[in-house]
């Protein structure tokens, strides 16, 4: 991981772009820097859909661009923006999302846009030379080396901001300090703990697995996150992303990366030594702690998040996760072993079938055998170019829209 060179001394404002500014870090990130309001302004903002959402931050930050991937909703944007006499210049499509990654007056990009789709203006971000605080650990589960590549050999910095990666990385003070994340045997790093809330159905039966609802799948026990992560968390194939994430991050392998259920979510992660020492980083879960030690490093800003109270907490409970009840946790171990085509595959089907579980197509209990049978058809190895990459992204979806397409027509198949 490349470390922060950049001058943050609050006498200078910084550039700011957030991809994917409407959902939940996209709207934590802009509570951050509205707290701050001398040392960072907004340049730009990206949403998909919501042209809603986007106008109103449109009007309170008053960017230089805005995008809407969608290009009726950038319709909607201009003629509210209009109304409003809002100067914001409103652009539409994926060149655009690479566009405003790039700008010069962008010092840092918040990279929030969910799944595979936040790829391309990440890599661009990372090829500007940019901050890239990196929120979609997809970049790295589908292009780990070429990602990487692009960010060493662009002057780039890369924080993370999954809480897990960021109190891995604030948990390795001396690694940031010394610029050896790329060799942490070096500075004594045993092992990684990464932990997981466990997600809503942690205690639940297994045997009612395949009556779980997407309201009950989406209603996360700890955190407030979008749809397609909080299911990811109920499965952990969140978790497994996140392995795959770290391993890219701090250059460790997969079997030095161990998964620590911890239902209380205080613990954000830890770091094991050679002396015996275990680092780890605590508080309230809330993701504007990250974002805000992201923005403001190597300083601390003020993120809005009270102090956490331990004699509130009172107890911290660990358990070891089950495969059988979180088979995608399994699949992503495996998917790293097999190298980036299964990375892909594992990444890309997933993503289709977590849609075809909230779209009720498929039951809950699907969702790892969609997984499955894209893995069963993927070679080893790893593509060393972005066309193979995106090539490999798009059959893997093909693949798995066919499968759901058998498991969703099947009468007890069918979720109730």
């Amino acid at each position: 991981m490349t470390t922060a060179t950049h001058d943050t001394g609050s006498g200078m404002s910084k550039g700011v772009t957030i991809l994917g500014s409407t959902g939940s870090i996209g709207v934590s990130t802009l509570d951050v820097i509205s707290r701050h309001p001398n040392r960072y302004h907004v340049v730009a903002l990206s949403a998909n859909t919501n042209a809603d959402k986007l106008a109103q931050q449109c009007l309170r930050f008053k960017p230089h661009f805005a995008v809407m991937v969608d290009e009726a909703a950038a319709d909607a944007l201009k003629a509210e923006l209009r109304l409003k006499d809002c100067a914001t210049e409103v652009l539409s499509g994926v060149t655009a999302l690479e566009k405003i990654a790039s700008l010069p007056e962008t010092d840092y990009v918040m990279a929030a846009i969910v799944g595979a789709a936040g790829l391309l203006p990440n890599l661009a971000a990372a090829k500007a030379g940019k901050r890239v605080m990196l929120a979609n650990k997809e970049s790295l589960v589908m292009s780990g080396k070429l990602f990487m590549d692009a960010v060493r050999e662009n002057g780039a910095e890369l924080l993370p901001i999954d809480s897990e990666h960021n109190a891995i990385f604030q948990s390795m003070p001396h690694a940031i300090s010394s610029g050896l994340l790329n060799d942490p045997l070096q500075l004594g790093v045993t092992r990684i703990l990464l932990t997981a809330s466990g997600g809503p159905f942690r205690t639940q039966d297994l045997s009612t697995f395949d009556q779980i609802t997407p309201e009950q799948a989406v209603a996360h026990p700890n955190w407030e996150m979008g749809k397609k992560i909080s299911v990811d968390s109920a499965t952990m194939m969140n978790k497994g992303l996140e392995v795959i994430e770290a391993c890219w991050l701090f250059n460790v392998t997969a079997e030095r990366v161990q998964v620590v259920i911890h239902p209380q979510s205080t613990i954000h992660s830890m770091v094991s030594y050679n002396d015996g020492s275990v680092l780890a980083q605590l508080g309230n879960p809330d993701m504007r702690t990250p974002i805000a030690y992201s923005l403001g490093y190597p300083e601390r800003i003020e993120s809005g998040v009270g102090q956490l109270d331990l004699f509130d907490v009172a107890q911290l409970d660990f358990e070891t996760p089950d495969y059988e009840r979180y088979p995608c946790l399994r699949q992503a171990y495996e998917a790293h072993q097999s190298g980036g085509y299964a990375t892909i595959a594992l990444n890309a089907a997933n993503e289709v079938a977590v849609q075809s579980f909230l779209d009720r197509q498929i039951r809950f209990t699907d969702i790892p055998l969609v997984i499955e049978n894209a893995l069963e058809q993927t070679v080893t190895g790893t593509p060393d170019h972005l066309d193979d990459i995106l090539d490999k992204d798009l059959t893997s979806r093909n693949s798995a829209l066919e499968y759901v397409g058998k498991v969703a027509s099947a009468p007890l198949q069918r979720q109730n």
